[in-house]
C-alpha cells in the first residue's frame, strides 16, 4: 500500500483548509449557540466541489477518491465538527447510495444537483425504536399501482427537515428478513413526506438532526433503488464507506483539539515556565499525537482498499472504532490541559469535547464496530 499523498490530494486538502478558515471559523460559536444550520454555506461548498467529491465528472462531481474525501472531512472538522458531519452525511450516505446502487436514469436525474448541493441530501435508516437493530424497522412500503405507499417515521436523520432528496429504507417484506427491505428516493415536496422534530443536541449543534415522517406517501416505481428487497444489503455496503467518513470526522476533531492544546500549553505559564515543559502535560500530548497518527494510518488503509475496490469491512470498522474513541480521549485531554479555561466557551476545546461524543455513536456505535470486527476476524 502506498499512502504517499499526491499533488492533487495535497491541493484538495489545502483548498478545504483555506475554505474552513475563511468561511466557517468566524461563525463556529454563533452557529453552535443558536443551532443554526447554515444551508447557504453548503451551497457554497457545492460550488467548490466539496459536496460531490466522489461523484464522477460526467454527473457534475469532482470525480475524486476516498483519500481526497477523507482529507476534506478532516480539514473541515478541525474547524467545526458540525459542518464536517453534514458534509459527510450528504456525500457518503445519500449521494453515495445513489452513486453506487441507483440505475443510470436515477443517476442522471439526481446526482448533478446533489454534487453541487443544489439539492441537499438525507439518508433514512434509523427509527425511534430501531437503531443498530435495523431489521426490526416499522416504516413500511406497500406496493400499489404505479409505485409504493410509505408509512412510518425515521429519526436522528441528518438534514431530516432541510434535505431536498432523501434515500429512505422501508420494509417491503417480512420482519427480520434481510431481503425484506427496499430503498427509495423521495423528494421534498412529495405529498405525505415531511420533517418532524429537530433534536436539541449536546454537540454537533449546527448540523441539523431531525425526524422524517411518512403518512400515506406515494413514491413512484421509478424511484425504487435497485430491485425490491435489496435495500438492507445496499445499506450495509454504504455504511462500510460511511465508517471511513466518520473516522475522518473523528480525526479532524481530534487534530483540532490537539493543535489547540499544543498551542496553549506552550503559551500558558505556571511555576515560571510553559506548562508544556511539565511531564504531566507533555506525556498527554505525546499520547494524543501517537493515537492521532495511528488513526490516520487506519483511515489511509481503508481509503486505499475502498479506492481499489477491495474488501474493507473490517478495516473501515477498525478505523471508525479507533478514531472515534481517540477523538473523545483527545478532546477530553485537551480540556484538561486548558484547565478552567477549557470549561468555558471562550476557548475552542469545549466544543471539540461536546462534538466528539457523537463520533462513537453515529453510523454504528463503538460496540457495533467491535461486533463487525470480531465477526470478520473469526470467520
Amino acid at each position: 500500500m502506498n499512502f504517499k499523498k499526491s499533488e492533487t490530494q495535497e491541493m484538495i486538502r489545502q483548498s478545504a483548509k483555506d475554505f474552513a478558515e475563511k468561511y466557517i471559523k468566524p461563525h463556529v460559536m454563533e452557529w453552535d449557540e443558536s443551532q443554526h444550520f447554515p444551508i447557504d454555506l453548503f451551497k457554497q461548498m457545492g460550488q467548490q466541489g466539496f459536496m460531490g467529491i466522489l461523484v464522477p465528472e460526467e454527473y457534475g462531481g469532482a470525480g475524486l477518491g476516498y483519500f481526497e474525501y477523507a482529507a476534506v472531512i478532516d480539514e473541515i472538522a478541525q474547524v467545526c465538527g458540525s459542518i464536517g458531519l453534514s458534509t459527510a452525511a450528504h456525500n457518503s450516505l445519500c449521494t453515495g447510495h445513489i452513486l453506487y446502487h441507483a440505475n443510470e436514469e436515477q443517476k442522471q436525474r439526481f446526482l448533478p444537483k446533489l454534487a453541487t448541493c443544489d439539492s441537499l441530501g438525507a439518508w433514512g435508516l434509523t427509527e425511534p425504536n430501531t437503531g443498530s437493530d435495523a431489521l426490526r424497522m416499522k416504516t413500511v412500503a406497500k406496493k400499489v399501482d404505479g409505485g409504493w405507499v410509505i408509512n412510518g417515521a425515521k429519526n436522528w436523520i441528518t438534514h431530516g427537515i432541510s434535505a431536498d432528496v432523501a434515500v429512505v429504507l422501508a420494509r417491503t417484506g417480512e420482519l427480520l428478513d434481510s431481503r425484506g427491505i427496499s430503498a427509495f428516493i423521495i423528494e421534498r415536496g412529495t405529498e405525505g413526506f415531511k420533517g418532524g422534530k429537530k433534536e436539541n443536541k449536546l454537540g454537533m449543534r449546527a448540523s441539523e438532526t431531525a425526524e422524517m415522517i411518512f403518512e400515506d406517501c406515494f413514491v413512484p416505481s421509478e424511484n425504487l433503488i435497485g430491485v425490491e428487497g435489496e435495500g438492507f444489503i445496499q445499506a450495509m455496503k454504504i455504511l462500510d464507506g460511511g465508517r471511513i467518513s466518520i473516522a475522518a470526522l473523528s480525526l479532524g476533531i481530534a487534530k483540532g483539539a490537539y493543535k489547540a492544546a499544543v498551542k496553549y500549553s506552550m503559551e500558558r505559564e505556571q511555576f515560571g515556565k510553559p506548562i508544556a515543559g511539565f511531564q504531566g502535560i507533555s506525556f498527554k500530548l505525546a499520547d494524543m499525537a501517537t493515537e492521532i497518527e495511528a488513526s490516520q494510518l487506519l483511515i489511509d488503509q481503508s481509503c486505499y482498499l475502498k479506492d481499489e475496490g477491495l474488501p474493507m469491512t473490517k478495516e473501515s470498522a477498525m478505523a471508525k472504532y479507533y478514531a472515534s474513541e481517540v477523538c473523545v480521549k483527545a478532546s477530553t485531554e485537551a480540556v484538561q490541559i486548558f484547565g478552567g479555561y477549557g470549561y468555558t466557551k471562550d476557548f475552542p476545546v469545549e466544543k471539540f469535547y461536546r462534538d466528539s461524543k457523537l463520533c462513537t455513536i453515529g453510523e454504528g456505535t463503538s460496540e457495533i464496530q467491535k461486533i463487525v470486527i470480531s465477526r470478520q476476524i473469526l470467520k
